[in-house]
């Protein structure tokens, strides 16, 4: 079975887009097959891994249909046919990747699954609704093999956003060292806990439903810290104290709040992968100068070539260097979430 991992924050602007393309590629490199779900309208992830053919992929009739609206649509149509998997992209240069597509409009299905997820099911037309989206990546993954699934939500506090992350097994919130991903972490503290509380009660009234709510608890894997410079080796102030703030925050505020919604792995699994009682599981710089080029050549960051960096001299050293310590980053990134595979799995 697949785990699940959302990647969230309702503060936009804080990279989750491009950390999930580069988290879930180096997983991939690492011999993890990876379901990448695009669950923003923007479609930035699709448009990340589908490069100069994003564009045709919505119009060429074999896979104008093949992304996550239309995937659940037979759901939210009351048509009499069952959610069926998607066929998913997958680039030639990396076939252990999938891409579960977004859909620019989406955002159509979140009033009428708002609603279903308010109903307390008195209306059984719309029993269905909450375990559709489930469904579909479920049945995707199973697919494909799929060992992990990363679905990059839209910032904001939608009923799709309610009801992906609470079919997750784990979850990551990324940030940036500034005041404004403070204060979203203190709102995510009362929000995110409301939401499994949410589930938890609601799930018996849809378990006799075709896709019922998934079974699953939400745990924090960590938070993310990135988008700084740097300035001799160090985070540049004001980041460094922005980043000791969200730390504190993390550490003495948020993770024991969402533990008493049982939100955390047990510490023995945080102690095996190394990930510190500030819950910090990378502090990742900006990307700068890589960044274009990684969007030009459609590869993440870190898989850039020489040629492919288009440098000479005490430039394109430094870019290398760039690029070898975002390699090393990731992997470790990705190293600690396969640690916690077993405990997410409930194993």
């Amino acid at each position: 079975m697949a785990t699940k991992i959302v990647l969230f924050n309702h503060k936009g602007g804080v990279s989750k887009t491009t950390t999930t393309y580069n988290l879930g590629w180096m997983l991939a490199t690492l011999g993890k097959k990876v379901l990448l779900v695009d669950a923003d309208p923007q479609c930035n992830l699709s448009s990340l891994m589908l490069g100069d053919d994003f564009e045709k992929y919505y119009l060429d009739t074999a896979t104008q249909f093949q992304n996550i609206k239309d995937g659940v649509k037979v759901a939210f149509q009351g048509k009499p046919k069952s959610i069926e998997s998607v066929s998913c992209f997958s680039p030639a240069i990396n076939g252990n990747l999938f891409l579960l597509a977004g859909h620019a409009d989406l955002s159509e299905y979140d009033a009428a699954l708002s609603f279903a997820q308010n109903s307390n099911n008195a209306i059984s037309a719309l029993e269905n609704l909450p375990g559709a989206f489930n469904e579909l990546i479920g049945k995707t993954a199973e697919r494909y093999n799929i060992d992990f699934v990363l679905i990059d939500l839209n910032p904001g506090l939608s009923a799709i956003n309610q009801n992906l992350f609470i079919s997750s097994d784990a979850f990551i919130i990324p940030t940036n060292p500034d005041p404004f991903s403070i204060m979203a972490l203190n709102t995510l503290s009362i929000i995110l806990p409301r939401w499994v509380e949410w589930a938890n009660r609601m799930r018996p009234l849809f378990a006799e439903a075709t896709y019922p709510l998934a079974t699953s608890q939400p745990k924090f894997i960590g938070e993310l810290i990135q988008r700084f410079t740097i300035r001799k080796g160090k985070a540049a102030k004001p980041y460094k104290d922005n980043i000791n703030e969200i730390k504190d925050i993390v550490r003495d505020k948020f993770a024991p709040e969402i533990a008493k919604h049982q939100m955390l792995f047990p510490q023995q699994a945080y102690d095996e992968v190394g990930i510190p009682d500030d819950y910090c599981v990378l502090e990742l710089k900006d990307f700068q100068g890589l960044l274009p080029k990684s969007y030009d050549a459609g590869v993440p960051v870190f898989a850039l070539t020489t040629a492919q960096i288009e440098e000479t001299g005490s430039v394109l050293e430094g870019l290398e260097k760039n690029r070898d310590n975002f390699y090393a980053e990731f992997k470790s990134l990705a190293t600690k979430i396969i640690g916690l595979e077993k405990y997410a799995q409930g194993v």
